[in-house]
């Protein structure tokens, strides 16, 4: 599976007469391409062209006298196999806001529902324009209401272009956007675990924590979160059971148990307590969501926090322990 959408960075004497011969003939050779300007005009000291590939795939190459840097959803030419791989806001910020300006305006026109969600399209970008997961994240949003059940799309959209806007995973873009993958394959079951992370960080911000994603250690692995409120810290780790229709236990307790059971067994136990396990069930429609609320079954761990977010915003869920959080509920 490959990685999100990163820059090379290639030091070297860098001209037009190069990008032709290495970059532009390896492509055009290989997948057959057309090199031509940017859309928009490159940052001052630097020159630019676009590479738009036979089979849809783009890039883009911007370089000065002594250093060049690469970004595409395609294949790498040969002369850029050995450069190194920087993330999108490690480039010069001129660099970065021109780049990221070409790709999104091509998203917009590739996906044109994407366009009146900013925030999160310019926050997924490095997935939605990834050489193998930019259908597949697309349609995670689009067919599939980013794993909120009985939601549209632009229910779920304002959802997390909302809680982006925020502005709180800002610093963390490149780590929390890749946790939907890049894979050509639509795993459902690991996207919406992922979108898990979001709706426990939404609702914590929402009470007024301050979050960090995969805090470390000291058993040497990585919770979550670390979260923050008046000099108060606490560990989160986030878990997401799948609804029982979509799984072998067939009861939503049952469910949510045996997710709780798995996690507790694993990376909790490991890491020796401490930590407070949140159960996001907003995966589950209605009528299975009821049934747990009702029961409040064990979780298998204290402290921990079963949950369900909806995309209007509404919070439901139970506590089991002390949990040492300000919570709703």
């Amino acid at each position: 599976m490959a990685r999100p959408l990163r820059f090379r960075h290639a030091p070297g004497r860098w001209t037009l007469d190069r990008v032709r011969r290495d970059v532009y003939a390896d492509l055009d050779a290989n997948l057959g391409a057309t090199m031509s300007h940017p859309w928009y005009r490159q940052p001052d000291g630097y020159d630019a062209r676009r590479f738009d590939m036979d089979n849809g795939d783009t890039a883009l190459l911007a370089w000065t006298d002594d250093v060049a840097y690469w970004v595409g959803n395609t294949e790498t030419p040969s002369a850029l196999w050995r450069t190194d791989k920087i993330a999108l806001d490690e480039a010069p910020p001129e660099l970065t806001e021109w780049v990221e300006r070409e790709l999104l305006a091509e998203l917009h026109e590739e996906s044109p529902w994407l366009k009146p969600y900013p925030t999160l399209s310019w926050f997924f970008l490095p997935v939605f324009c990834s050489k193998d997961g930019r259908e597949t994240t697309r349609a995670f949003f689009a067919e599939h209401a980013a794993g909120f059940p009985d939601a549209s799309r632009d229910e779920a959209l304002d959802f997390y272009e909302s809680f982006l806007a925020t502005g709180v995973f800002d610093p963390y873009r490149e780590l929390m956007a890749g946790k939907l993958g890049t894979s050509t394959s639509l795993d459902l079951v690991r996207m919406s675990a992922a979108m898990g992370e979001f709706n426990a960080a939404k609702f914590l911000h929402d009470a007024g924590y301050a979050i960090e994603p995969e805090a470390e250690v000291t058993t040497g692995h990585s919770l979550d979160f670390r979260v923050e409120k008046d000099g108060r810290v606490t560990l989160v780790e986030v878990t997401r059971p799948l609804p029982p229709n979509r799984r072998a236990a067939n009861t939503p307790v049952a469910a949510v148990r045996d997710t709780a059971q798995t996690k507790t067994d694993g990376q909790l136990e490991r890491h020796a307590g401490g930590a407070v396990l949140f159960v996001d069930c907003s995966s589950f429609p209605d009528d299975d969501w009821r049934a747990v609320l009702g029961e409040k079954p064990e979780l298998r761990h204290r402290p921990a926090v079963a949950f369900r977010v909806r995309p209007d915003g509404r919070v439901e869920g139970y506590t089991k322990g002390s949990v040492p959080l300000d919570l709703p509920f």
